[in-house]
């Protein structure tokens, strides 16, 4: 197998069996080429078939004397990873060469957090004497309320909203579709904003034709769009910290952890396959893990 065969054929696993986005897909490619590229200047006349642990080793150097940083690194021996057990799994190959090799440790960021009175500040800030003003305020009380990516925002379908069960439809990462609550001060929003968005009837596609928020021409919103409103909004109240859609998301899982929420239901609700993704939201202050173990702890 060439490396030109193994990428197409990886690349169409990636596509088709594990329905990931282009985004994603295109990382995975990028980390495969990283390797196929080291292959090629270090003269290694091997096959992807024939690496071996000592080659992958060497690799790690390769990719550290590039100045790349620890997370950066971690990427793409994950997408390497990824990719071998891609092989193993469709017996192309006997042995992982991947399974002694070891990631660089890198520190955990904390993410960005808006306060619950940051949030409303925001949201005032808007204009809701403009259609965009309607929709805007519609989709970040959405954003908010739902704690969803940006993805899962702009792709929000009219059918998807429940609105007697006050619950969305969403679809997230591979095409897993999740319920998750929405609040009523959102569904009123999204209410409101509804007339102008059906006074765009006449120029919405077929593409678009199902989707919630949209743009003046009637097309779905683009995630920069979206990244663009928040930092315009940000800049207008005088907000200093660095904020993008996904602070919403963080902020949305913070907020109902710190007010007592089960960690298993915010994985449900934020889409995480996996619940130490979730437990970043758990870095509570100082203060509350000191009175929680002068309440509970025996020594206390």
């Amino acid at each position: 197998m060439t490396w030109e065969e193994a990428n197409r054929e990886f690349v169409n696993y990636l596509r088709i069996e594990r329905s990931l986005s282009n985004n994603s897909v295109n990382a995975y490619d990028n980390d495969l080429q990283k390797l196929k590229q080291y292959i090629e200047i270090s003269k290694k006349n091997i096959s992807p078939l024939e690496v071996q642990h000592k080659d992958l080793q060497e690799f790690l150097g390769w990719i550290n004397s590039l100045g790349l940083c620890a997370r950066s690194q971690a990427r793409i021996i994950s997408g390497i990873r990824t990719f071998y057990r891609y092989l193993l799994l469709n017996n192309i190959i006997d042995t992982d060469p991947t399974k002694l090799i070891e990631s660089p440790r890198i520190g955990r960021k904390l993410p960005v957090v808006l306060s619950v009175e940051e949030i409303d500040n925001l949201l005032a800030a808007i204009d809701l004497s403009t259609p965009e003003g309607r929709r805007n305020k519609a989709m970040l009380e959405t954003l908010y309320s739902c704690g969803l990516r940006v993805s899962e925002l702009i792709d929000l379908r009219l059918n998807n909203i429940y609105y007697e069960k006050e619950f969305i439809r969403v679809i997230g990462k591979g095409n897993k579709e999740r319920l998750v609550p929405i609040s009523q001060k959102a569904l009123n929003d999204i209410k409101n904003y509804l007339p102008d968005r059906n006074s765009l009837l006449s120029k919405i596609d077929q593409e678009s034709e199902n989707i919630v928020f949209l743009n003046k021409n009637g097309k779905k919103l683009t995630r920069v769009t979206v990244f663009i409103i928040i930092k315009r909004l940000a800049n207008k109240i005088g907000l200093k910290k660095q904020i993008s859609p996904h602070t919403f998301r963080h902020s949305f899982a913070t907020h109902l952890i710190d007010g007592g929420a089960d960690l298993r239901a915010v994985q449900e609700m934020l889409g995480h396959e996996s619940i130490m993704t979730t437990e970043i939201y758990t870095h509570l202050d100082s203060d509350y893990l000191r009175s929680a173990i002068l309440q509970f702890h025996p020594r206390a």
